[in-house]
């Protein structure tokens, strides 16, 4: 199984490209921060990322998705975001690394998880913010820099899918994994 993961920083229209994906046929794994925001804030925690837990609670929602797909028998599957994501969220909200995301990132790199060739989703020009999306454009643009260096730091290789109509974004994401050999 070959598992690609989708990244960028927030509204760089990872979701769209995910979803026309599935659509497609192929085999998607959500991202967990939005769902752990938004779970939160249905408890009435308002700014849930400001809590402790945090970082522990994404990375263990995202490790139970994984664990979960890599039953399927789907010969690719497309990651929305992974922990190498949740590593840059934790530098960028001035967080350091937990325990428990140190040993994620240890097991996804001894196990090779994942495709070392990622999917940077650029960002759209402009931020539409939501409940669990509050940051500003210039927020953006500095997080999507704290992801290309953590990703690069941890040995992938970018695949950059700039800032198009949907429909030639998803056609570079499919022109590449047919290509793409994997050794």
């Amino acid at each position: 199984m070959r598992r690609f993961i989708l990244t960028g920083a927030p509204g760089s229209g990872k979701t769209a490209i995910l979803r026309q994906l599935e659509l497609e046929g192929f085999s998607v794994v959500e991202e967990a921060a939005t769902d752990i925001i938004a779970a939160s804030q249905n408890l009435g925690i308002p700014e849930p990322w400001r809590s402790a837990s945090f970082i522990d609670d994404i990375v263990q929602l995202q490790r139970a998705r994984q664990l979960r797909a890599s039953q399927q028998s789907d010969q690719i599957q497309f990651h929305d975001r992974s922990v190498i994501c949740t590593a840059a969220l934790a530098n960028f909200l001035g967080y350091g690394i937990s325990p428990t995301l140190s040993a994620e990132l240890e097991l996804i790199r001894r196990e090779t998880i994942f495709e070392r060739q990622v999917f940077f989703i650029r960002n759209l020009g402009f931020i539409t913010n939501t409940e669990a999306r509050r940051i500003t454009f210039e927020e953006t643009l500095r997080f999507e820099k704290v992801h290309e260096q953590i990703y690069r730091a941890h040995g992938f290789e970018l695949v950059y899918v700039d800032k198009a109509p949907l429909q030639d974004r998803v056609a570079k994401v499919r022109s590449f994994i047919t290509t793409y050999n994997s050794p």
